[in-house]
């Protein structure tokens, strides 16, 4: 089986049918020319549900701060509303979606986070969220792509001991593009690239230079996530990946060796 591309959607790619519609159409372009795993997160729709639920949302460097209120939110939304929703949009894109989370025979393990030093100084305790840990190839995975479905995956865990943790899904699909030997890792969201300082696209970065751009305090809130799940993703032997606009890509562009215009590829 050829190596796999993993496409992470931000969850503000689900909420509007036209987005939705396109980065199902999208997946299911790339799913014709190569194994696809597509890696979903929540986002906005779960912050609206956390304030129905009259919920405070408290989130450090793009990451979740998740108490066993907000995992019992965050659980309903990814696996539950989004995770059908985009199943449903790929399937009638024409391609075989399976709509999975990382809790379904153990695609992906995970210990409890410890606490972490936060860009600010402080340190920080996440609560119920997971790292994954290295595990070898998702066996599930794997098996449902060498039968040409595309599983989507909602950005949840589960420890060794069966508890279920809350996962940012850029950490997710970096770590599952590792694991599955992936060609590329494509991060889609709300924004064109990475930007620098004068707010414009960096067409073609180094890993080195993302952790410039942390430090400088250029990349703040959800773009550190993206620019650390980068790092783990070229560590783990991905080739390179591409941080792109969802709304406006296309299959082709993912293809492509190098980045397209408002995208931003990053290298070792």
């Amino acid at each position: 089986m050829a190596a796999p591309l993993v496409l992470k959607l931000g969850g503000e790619l689900l909420e509007q049918p036209a987005d939705l519609a396109h980065v199902a159409s999208v997946a299911a372009r790339l799913s014709e020319s190569g194994p696809l795993v597509v890696v979903h997160g929540g986002g906005r729709e779960i912050d609206a549900a956390l304030r129905t639920a009259g919920i405070e949302k408290v989130q450090v460097d793009g990451l979740r701060v998740t108490d066993a209120r907000t995992l019992e939110v965050v659980t309903a939304v990814l696996a539950g509303t989004l995770n059908t929703r985009l199943v449903a949009a790929v399937r009638r894109a024409g391609a075989r979606a399976v709509g999975l989370s990382g809790v379904d025979a153990s695609v992906v393990t995970v210990r409890r986070a410890r606490p972490m030093r936060s860009t600010a100084g402080a340190t920080v305790d996440l609560g119920l969220v997971g790292v994954p840990v290295s595990s070898g190839r998702p066996t599930l995975l794997a098996d449902l792509l060498a039968k040409r479905y595309v599983p989507v995956v909602a950005c949840l865990g589960v420890t060794a001991s069966g508890q279920v943790l809350n996962v940012n899904a850029d950490t997710l699909a970096a770590h599952l593009a590792a694991a599955l030997r992936a060609r590329r890792l494509v991060i889609a969201g709300g924004t064109a690239g990475v930007l620098d300082e004068r707010e414009q696209t960096i067409a073609s970065m180094r890993s080195r230079d993302a952790s410039a751009l942390i430090r400088s305090g250029t990349a703040n809130r959800g773009m550190i996530a993206k620019l650390q799940a980068c790092q783990a993703a070229l560590r783990g032997g991905v080739a390179d990946v591409l941080i792109v606009n969802g709304r406006t890509v296309t299959a082709g562009a993912l293809r492509a060796s190098g980045p397209a215009a408002g995208h931003t590829q990053v290298r070792p």
